[in-house]
């Protein structure tokens, strides 16, 4: 399975003010194991900056001079994503932002569900964690995800925490581990080692013969004249 992280940062909170991308990140999964494949860029938005983003994100409208335009970089950014999954946080906002930036160079499909599907965290995240605090910060406090790299939000960065995040979310700590020793076939967590199958390894599975089997329904036959045979039962 295929899937991109993906994050963005913008000149402000709404596009209804006319606020733009600036910057995209995105990380590339294949069944839960980051390849190295990442697509990046800065975006010239044509307009100036809200102060209060870029407080959050640290990029000012002179640091993206001689940057390419959206509409420059959008048949790359939708080849990247192509058919994948994209996994974003608070997905409400980055696809807003992104179906706005389609929609203003006339694209032909500007829906990004016409290009992939979307997995919020956001949301998954309040389904795992009600009542509590589920920003991307807390959650990398929660699932011990190491962001002290992070001093201000950038796309590239977050993509890569929020990718670490999802994979502790959804499956523990044991797949970032075993991403990271990929080229071992022995791993150990928590005191216990975890061994991959070797290509070609054939497993023995030994099925009952006919006398076991005989023998096994009869003990079942003692079991339920006592009352319930919870084995049958659930067959």
């Amino acid at each position: 399975m295929r899937q991109i992280v993906l994050d963005t940062e913008t000149t402000g909170l709404s596009t209804e003010q006319g606020h733009r991308i600036i910057e995209i990140g995105c990380i590339e999964l294949v069944n839960r194991r980051f390849t190295g494949r990442e697509y990046h860029r800065f975006l010239n938005p044509e307009r100036e900056i809200d102060e209060g983003a870029e407080a959050v994100h640290g990029i000012s409208l002179a640091d993206l001079k001689g940057q390419p335009r959206f509409s420059d970089i959008a048949g790359e950014l939708l080849e990247f994503i192509h058919g994948a999954e994209l996994v974003i946080h608070n997905a409400e906002f980055d696809v807003g932002f992104l179906e706005h930036e389609l929609r203003l160079m006339d694209h032909p499909r500007p829906r990004i569900s016409d290009h992939s599907l979307v997995l919020d965290t956001l949301s998954l995240a309040r389904e795992l964690h009600p009542g509590q605090r589920n920003s991307l910060d807390a959650l990398c406090k929660r699932y011990e995800v190491d962001s002290s790299r992070r001093d201000l939000h950038g796309a590239l960065i977050d993509a890569e925490l929020l990718a670490r995040v999802y994979l502790a979310m959804t499956g523990g700590q044991a797949a970032l581990l075993l991403d990271e020793e990929k080229d071992s076939i022995n791993h150990e967590i928590n005191g216990l080692e975890l061994v991959e199958r070797q290509a070609g390894l054939k497993l023995v599975v030994t099925r009952a013969n006919d006398e076991e089997l005989a023998a096994h329904e009869a003990m079942l036959d003692r079991i339920a004249k006592g009352g319930s045979c919870v084995w049958r039962d659930r067959g």
